[in-house]
């Protein structure tokens, strides 16, 4: 073991070793109809990295993975962090001038890839040209030139041996954001203890181990006690958010549920929280609640009604969860905390809402700031005190990424220190008042400037979703010869409604400057498969 068992290693290859260890016939991931056990998943791992290994892959080298959900892509996280190289995540929704962009950027020397998207690998070799070796998951599609089969190659390997490694070895999470190129936020592990691990711990009130044998102890501990989360992750492992849940699922004995499907299918997620009897689900906002939601409904018309009891957290972060939504889950999972949160790849959460069971959920978008979460005033950079009326961009100091990969510009942007403190400041613009209460307006660089006022998306949104018959809604900003910008709301809708019906919803809740001026009506409101809004998406559709 990396410490010889005398201390407290903050790599994530040496804990999960750990937990191989300590319960190897326990479930670590379920991805639809396949289940994982940790000596399985740390078989697979160990045998991949000792192919990389001794195909030159090593301390820091990056190891892209643009896959659909499937155990190779945790096991190829896992052999990454036993080389001490890190792991790049590539959206399976991207094109080949896109895979090539984050390959060649992240400067990625392993490509491990689904070969259903094998054509766009093809295409884009010729412009990541740091690729060396490609890995084809195979899911029935021909292989393609100038690749290996994963499975032959992790069988006819022999396994690495556990070596030495550091808290400073790195993951890197590529995030779309609004505007721009993707950018690749630099997470160290050690940092990720104090994130995911530490929290877990905290909040379960266990003492922090100070061994790796510890860690692995505890686990097994709090899953032979029935203690231990089952998680399910309704985003994909691409996006990032389920590998960090799995994450702190597993320092606390716990499982990871995943849909096995390639894109997002409730009656599938339902199927699989009553089948494991998952504690925990984990969403993005009413882009996946809606349908959960409509799914419970059209099941219980049918007669069918699943049993829940099992769930006890329901968790939100990356969109607002509306309050329509929260009551339709009390109605169906009464043991469940609902937990709202606003988060981002880069750090937080910034706010919270908890809604206890039996308690009526507070109104939309409605959040409390912890005591680590400020405003920065953006023109002194200086930190606003609670109960200031002007908006400043939400910042959380504690653990946090290095950076961003190859862009010191854009890290000292967003990762900002100010009297001694060092903050995470990703752009959302929000005011808090004195007792905590966040009012989050938006992310900064989709603000509206229209006539001199600055109008942010989010409260135009919160707003126009609460008329009865919006579904989901973007606001965006688009050119306007005497006002700069003006707001134009795109959205849909479950039921024949016109634009001046919504307008006038609107207008009940902000002031009518900030209204729409316009209503575009789409089939459905494009979101990324982790269910945050793209508002470059809502801005071509708003022109058109």
């Amino acid at each position: 073991m990396a410490d010889g068992g005398t201390g407290l290693s903050e790599n994530w290859a040496t804990l999960w070793e750990a937990f191989a260890d300590a319960q190897p016939d326990q479930v670590a991931v379920v991805v639809g109809e396949q289940s994982v056990t940790w000596a399985a998943l740390d078989e697979g791992a160990a045998r991949l990295a000792g192919a990389l290994g001794a195909r030159g892959v090593g301390v820091g080298t990056r190891i892209a993975q643009l896959m659909f959900n499937c155990p190779e892509y945790l096991e190829s996280a896992y052999a990454a962090f036993k080389l001490r190289a890190t792991p790049v995540n590539v959206n399976y929704r991207y094109k080949a001038p896109e895979i090539a962009y984050i390959c060649d950027n992240a400067g990625a020397e392993v490509l491990v890839f689904h070969g259903s998207l094998g054509d766009r690998v093809a295409e884009a070799v010729a412009s990541m040209p740091t690729v060396r070796i490609l890995l084809q998951v195979d899911d029935g599609a021909p292989l393609i030139s100038g690749a290996e089969w994963y499975h032959e190659v992790v069988a006819s390997a022999a396994p690495a041996a556990r070596i030495e490694r550091s808290g400073e070895d790195t993951l890197m999470l590529y995030t779309g954001g609004t505007t721009g190129n993707p950018k690749g936020v630099v997470w160290r592990h050690v940092d990720l203890f104090g994130a995911l691990a530490f929290t877990a711990y905290m909040s379960a009130g266990i003492e922090v181990p100070t061994t790796v044998e510890d860690v692995g102890r505890i686990a097994a501990e709090l899953q032979a006690g029935g203690r231990s989360p089952i998680m399910l992750c309704a985003p994909p492992l691409m996006h990032g958010t389920a590998l960090f849940l799995a994450i702190g699922a597993f320092v606390m004995g716990g499982s990871v549920v995943l849909l096995g499907g390639r894109s997002f299918d409730a009656d599938e997620l339902w199927d699989l929280v009553q089948r494991h009897h998952v504690t925990q689900i984990s969403l993005v906002g009413d882009a996946f609640a809606r349908p959960l939601n409509d799914a419970l409904a059209v099941a219980e018309e049918g007669g069918v009604i699943h049993d829940l009891t099992s769930v006890t957290r329901i968790v939100s972060t990356g969109a607002t969860l509306s309050v329509d939504q929260k009551r339709a889950f009390q109605q169906r999972l009464p043991n469940a905390v609902i937990l709202d949160m606003i988060g981002a790849s880069e750090g937080g959460p910034y706010a919270m809402s908890m809604t206890m069971p039996g308690q009526a959920p507070p109104e939309t978008a409605v959040f409390t700031a912890p005591p680590n979460v400020v405003t920065i005033d953006p023109l002194s950079g200086k930190v606003l005190p609670r109960g200031s009326v002007e908006p400043g961009m939400l910042a959380a100091s504690g653990p946090m990424p290095t950076g961003y990969w190859n862009d010191p510009a854009k890290t000292a942007n967003t990762f900002r220190t100010v009297d001694g403190v060092r903050y995470t400041v990703p752009g959302d613009f929000a005011t808090i008042a004195e007792d905590g209460t966040v009012n989050l307006l938006g992310r900064g660089s989709v603000c509206i400037n229209s006539g001199g006022e600055k109008i942010y998306p989010e409260e135009v949104e919160v707003a126009a979703r609460k008329h009865p018959n919006v579904i989901d809604a973007n606001a965006v900003g688009v050119p306007h010869e005497r006002f700069g910008e003006t707001v134009v709301l795109v959205c849909s809708v479950s039921a024949p409604t016109t634009a001046e019906e919504i307008i006038a919803t609107v207008k009940q809740s902000i002031a009518d400057y900030k209204a729409p001026r316009r209503v575009v009506f789409v089939d459905e409101v494009y979101r990324a498969p982790n269910g945050k809004a793209d508002y470059r998406w809502a801005k071509e559709q708003a022109l058109s």
